[in-house]
């Protein structure tokens, strides 16, 4: 590819070490690097977590953007950078941890940073309508006991559907699931599903050059 790739890799495990999203990230962002031209990587870590939205956030994401004093623009400043990556990157790489069914609260504090009405989607009388269309999204999936895909996972769903919401309708899954129950077989699992995944990403790119 001519154009470099910019991808956006958000890490949401609390866990630095042998973590099993971060190695799938991982793996993702190096199959892109062996199989894409130019490639440049954003990275945004949650482990130590985002504040969370509060009164005084909200205050200020409603008041129109122009009229926001000083505080208000302070308030809002980590989200508009937050926002400025998401929408500055072609391609979103996730690692999605299942902590007890669904997504970390770290996760969850960044996408209610990101999703904002009249920046990254507006209602219209169709209903809503997301602004980040165009962007494709890779999720890195673990569990310890939750099957990926099941009744009972509710993270894998959730972050489709948010995503959605904003626009990124191109929504692909690498799961390693179940790994306390199938052990390294998970993660091997997954592993051939990102080389399939890449080869089919790179597929669709040539045939949209």
């Amino acid at each position: 590819m001519d154009k470099s790739l910019n991808v956006l890799r958000i890490d949401a495990s609390a866990r630095q070490a042998d973590s099993t999203t971060r190695t799938l990230a991982d793996a993702v962002i190096q199959k892109l690097r062996q199989s894409v031209g130019s490639l440049r990587q954003t990275r945004r870590d949650l482990a130590e977590s985002l504040p969370h939205v509060d009164e005084s956030w909200v205050q200020a994401n409603f008041t129109e953007p122009g009229q926001r004093d000083r505080e208000q623009q302070r308030k809002l400043a980590l989200s508009d950078e937050l926002v400025t990556e998401l929408k500055d990157a072609d391609l979103i790489v996730i690692g999605v941890p299942v902590y007890n069914f669904g997504i970390p609260a770290a996760l969850k504090a960044w996408i209610d940073m990101v999703a904002r009405a009249r920046v990254t989607f507006r209602y219209t009388d169709e209903g809503p309508k997301g602004l980040l269309q165009g962007k494709k999204a890779i999720l890195a999936v673990a569990s310890g006991g939750t099957e990926i895909g099941s009744s009972i996972d509710f993270a894998t769903p959730y972050m489709r559907h948010v995503l959605g919401f904003l626009g990124i309708s191109d929504v692909s899954v690498v799961a390693a699931g179940q790994q306390m129950v199938r052990g390294e077989e998970s993660l091997s699992g997954a592993k051939a599903q990102i080389e399939s995944l890449i080869a089919d990403f790179n597929a669709g790119n040539a045939a949209a050059a």
